[in-house]
C-alpha cells in the first residue's frame, strides 16, 4: 500500500514537472524553430511601411542630408522639382504607420531619418531636435543629463516628426498626446519658406500639423518640453474590467508618486475579457540606473512567448499566466523612467512572411469603457482575425490638435491583430474594423487614423466631424497639393 502511494506521489511529481516546465518550454522551442528569416528586400524604387501591405512604387527616394542648411538647399530644390514635374511629395519618418500614410504612388519619398541633430536647454529644460530623430537617440542623450522624454508612445525606434505627425500618446499618468510636450517646431510650406509653429506664433498651422499626417509641409525641427528621469518601482493587480475605471482612479489617479499606467485584458478563449490587469510604476527615493546599464537581457524570450500566442489558444493562456507571475515578483525591481520608455517594436517582432501584425486602436469616454468592453465581446468572438493583445491607456482632452480624438479624457483600447497576407483576411479585417468602429461610436468614441485605411470616408466623419474643415484648410495652405499620401487620397 505504502509503495502504490509513493508511485502514485511520483507519477503526480512527473506529471506537474511536464505540465508546468516541459510543455511550455516544448511549445516556445518550436515557435522558435518553426520562425522565418523574415527578409524581404523591396525593389528598387519601391516604398512600403510597417505594414507590409502597402509596396508602392515612387517616383524617387530623397534621403535628407544632416546638416541643417544642406537639408534647407536639397528640400526647396526637390520642392521646384516637384513642381515643375507635377509630382506629388509624401514624408516619412520610421515608417510605422500601416496605411499608406508615407507613401504616394509615382511621388517623391522623402526619408527624414538622417536628420536627427538634438541639444539641451539645461535651464529651460527644452530638447532642440531633428524631425528624423528617433526617441531612442533621445532618450540615449537624455540620460546622460538625467533628463527624459515627457510624453511619448511605448516604442522607442519611432521618429520625433512621425510621432507628431500622428500626435501619438504614451501611458504617462494624466498627460495629454504627445502635443502637449511640443513647444515649437519649424516648418518648410510648399513654397519653401520656414516658419515657427507654436501655440501663440502661426497657431492655426501648429494646431494643423499635430496629428496632420505630412499633408501641410515638412517638420524640421522640434522643441520639446523634457523631465526628469527617475527611479520608479511596478505595481501590478488583477481586477474585473468592470471596476477598472473605479480602480484606475484609486490606485493611479489619487496616487502622486504614480508616473506610468496600462491595463491589459485576457483574450485567451479562456475568460475572454473578463479578466485584467491595472500595471502602474511609482516613484522612488533610488537612484535611476543608466539606460545602457538596464537594458533587458530577457527580450528574446518575451518576444517567443508573445509570438507563440498566435493562431494558439494554449499560447495566449501560457503569455498571461507568465505575465502574471512575472508581474508578481516586478514589484522587487526598480527600473528607470527611461528605461521603460526605451523598448523597441522588435519586442514583438512577427518573422511570418506570410502574415503582418495590424494596430487599431479606439477611445473611449471613461463613462463608457465597460459597455464598450461588453459591446466588443461577440464581436471579437465571431471574427476569424486573430487577436493578440489590448492594452488599455489613459488620455487626457487634447486641446493642441485640430483633428484630436481625445475631445473628453478617454481611455484608448490598443488592438493588435495577426493578419494573413490574403485577400480573404483583408476582407475579413475591414469588416471588423466596421463593426468595432460601430461599438465605438455606440459609445461616443473615436477611432485612431494612422492605421489600414477600412474605413469610409462618411463613417470617418461621424468620428472627425471636423475632418472637411481640415481638408479645407489643406487646400489653404498647399493649394497645389504638393503634400499627400494614401490617405489623403483615401478621406480628402
Amino acid at each position: 500500500m505504502k509503495k502504490h502511494y509513493k508511485n502514485t506521489l511520483w507519477i503526480s511529481a512527473f506529471l506537474i514537472i511536464i505540465s508546468v516546465i516541459l510543455i511550455p518550454i516544448a511549445h516556445l522551442a518550436k515557435t522558435k524553430m518553426n520562425e522565418h528569416a523574415h527578409i524581404e528586400n523591396l525593389p528598387s524604387g519601391y516604398r512600403d511601411d510597417v505594414s507590409q501591405l502597402n509596396k508602392t512604387k515612387v517616383h524617387k527616394i530623397v534621403d535628407i542630408a544632416e546638416d541643417p542648411e544642406a537639408m534647407q538647399k536639397q528640400l526647396k530644390e526637390m520642392l521646384i522639382y516637384a513642381k515643375q514635374n507635377q509630382l506629388k511629395v509624401s514624408i516619412s519618418g520610421a515608417k510605422h504607420s500601416m496605411g499608406g500614410h508615407t507613401i504616394y504612388p509615382d511621388g517623391i519619398a522623402l526619408n527624414m531619418l538622417p536628420y536627427k541633430h538634438m541639444s539641451l536647454d539645461e535651464k529651460s529644460n527644452i530638447l532642440s531636435i531633428g524631425s528624423g530623430a528617433r526617441w531612442e537617440d533621445a532618450l540615449q542623450y537624455l540620460d546622460g543629463y538625467g533628463k527624459s522624454i515627457a510624453v511619448m508612445q511605448s516604442f522607442s525606434d519611432f521618429s520625433i516628426g512621425g510621432s507628431i505627425s500622428v500626435n501619438g500618446h504614451g501611458w504617462q499618468k494624466n498627460a495629454p498626446p504627445i502635443s502637449s510636450s511640443v513647444q515649437s517646431f519649424t516648418l518648410m510650406k510648399a513654397n519653401g519658406d520656414i516658419v515657427n509653429c507654436s501655440r501663440t506664433e502661426n497657431p492655426e498651422i501648429f494646431k494643423l500639423v499635430i496629428g496632420g499626417y505630412g499633408l501641410f509641409g515638412i517638420i524640421l525641427d522640434v522643441k520639446l518640453h523634457v523631465v526628469d528621469n527617475a527611479a520608479l518601482k511596478f505595481h501590478s493587480i488583477a481586477i474585473d474590467p468592470a471596476q477598472y475605471v473605479e480602480n484606475y482612479e484609486k490606485l493611479v489617479s489619487e496616487n502622486s508618486q504614480v508616473q506610468f499606467a496600462y491595463g491589459r485584458l485576457r483574450i485567451s478563449d479562456k475568460y475572454f475579457l473578463q479578466q485584467a490587469t491595472l500595471n502602474y510604476f511609482t516613484k522612488t527615493p533610488d537612484q535611476a540606473l543608466a539606460v545602457s546599464q538596464q537594458q533587458s537581457k530577457n527580450a528574446e524570450v518575451k518576444r517567443i512567448v508573445f509570438r507563440g500566442s498566435v493562431d494558439n489558444e494554449y499560447g495566449k493562456r501560457l503569455r498571461w499566466d507568465l505575465e502574471n507571475s512575472l508581474n508578481k515578483a516586478s514589484p522587487y525591481m526598480t527600473f528607470s523612467r527611461n528605461e521603460i520608455l526605451s523598448e523597441k517594436a522588435e519586442l514583438i517582432e512577427n518573422k511570418d512572411p506570410n502574415s503582418t501584425d495590424l494596430l487599431h486602436e479606439y477611445f473611449i469616454p471613461k463613462s463608457h469603457l465597460n459597455a464598450f468592453i461588453q459591446d466588443l465581446k461577440p464581436i471579437l468572438k465571431d471574427s476569424k482575425v486573430d487577436l493578440l493583445n489590448i492594452t488599455i491607456r489613459e488620455v487626457e482632452h487634447d486641446q493642441d490638435a485640430f483633428m484630436n480624438y481625445a475631445r473628453e479624457d478617454v481611455f484608448g483600447l490598443v488592438f493588435l491583430f495577426n493578419q494573413k497576407k490574403t485577400t480573404a483576411q483583408e476582407q475579413e479585417m475591414r469588416a471588423l474594423t466596421n463593426q468595432i468602429l460601430d461599438a465605438a461610436l455606440e459609445n461616443k468614441g473615436a477611432y485612431y487614423l494612422p492605421y489600414r485605411l477600412h474605413i469610409g470616408r462618411e463613417k470617418m466623419r461621424l468620428a472627425y466631424p471636423q475632418a472637411d474643415q481640415f481638408f479645407a484648410l489643406k487646400k489653404k495652405y498647399d493649394p497645389s497639393e504638393i503634400f499627400s499620401n494614401q490617405f489623403y487620397l483615401h478621406y480628402k
